[in-house]
């Protein structure tokens, strides 16, 4: 199965909710340059705002991504997995699965709201871009629009 896959995670606090700071969050790219990798390894971007969402490359054991992957009779199926279970907005009725043949890209995105035990610090948030290509790509495929795209962001207030 070739498939490339990149994660970026964009995390923030209510600091970064409004004016300036929100701005600047939400100009965070979601897509990046894929660096050479093994097959079996995601590239990972991380943004936080204590870092002025400057990205932060890294790798991945493609395992331990939570992405759903599978092919089947030449396509690949893919599903991102909602971890958080505590978290906000609650996804009763999510999308189906994609299903992807070689040459495609889907990029999907989710984000959570977190409150912290017994309320003692404020909310934070994360927004999860999984960009995913079936079949060999060149290392700029992220950078253009994908063939499929979902957003399943939802109210976090």
């Amino acid at each position: 199965m070739e498939v490339t896959v990149q994660w970026i995670r964009t995390s923030w606090t209510k600091q970064s909710r409004g004016g300036e700071a929100a701005a600047r969050r939400n100009a965070v790219p979601v897509g990046f340059r894929v660096p050479p990798m093994s097959p079996a390894v995601a590239h990972v971007v991380r943004m936080h705002e204590s870092d002025g969402f400057d990205p932060f490359d890294g790798q991945e054991d493609l395992r331990k991504v939570d992405v759903q992957l599978l092919e089947d009779k030449g396509r690949l199926r893919v599903l991102p997995r909602v971890q958080p279970l505590f978290a906000i907005p609650p996804r009763p009725r999510r999308p189906p699965a994609i299903r992807l043949v070689p040459g495609q890209w889907v990029r999907w995105q989710l984000n959570y709201r977190f409150s912290s035990a017994a309320g003692v610090r404020g909310w934070s948030y994360w927004l999860d871009t999984f960009n995913i290509a079936y079949g060999p790509v060149e290392a700029d495929v992220f950078l253009s629009p994908p063939t499929v795209l979902v957003d399943e962001q939802g109210p976090v207030r």
